[in-house]
């Protein structure tokens, strides 16, 4: 019994650590720097300031962990970056450590 209470424990930790990180394999800081390289200026252009307020606005778009990887991904076709796909995890890493917060 004291078994099956601390495997079920230790199963619900590492449950709970898998869900807690949509982006386990991205560094925010990293993708901090590809996005103010690569991002910021189109942002602006479309939404003044800083360009934040395409993640803060009222009706925003993105509403999942999935959602944002795949409009990193889109950005990064449309604009050209050539970004790797581990640079987008780690693009996406940041936005949502930054704005999203989805666990």
């Amino acid at each position: 019994m004291m078994k099956s209470i601390t495997l079920f424990c230790i199963l619900s930790m590492l449950l709970t650590v898998s869900y807690a990180e949509p982006f386990p394999k991205g560094d925010p800081k990293i993708g901090q720097t590809l996005a103010a390289k690569n991002c910021v200026s189109c942002h602006v252009s479309m939404f003044g300031g800083d360009g934040s307020a395409i993640y803060t606005r009222a009706d925003r778009k993105i509403k999942s962990a999935q959602q944002l990887l795949s409009q990193v991904r889109a950005c990064n076709t449309n604009v050209g970056t050539n970004w790797f796909p581990e640079e987008e995890l780690h693009v996406a890493a940041y936005l949502n450590n930054t704005f999203y917060k989805f666990k």
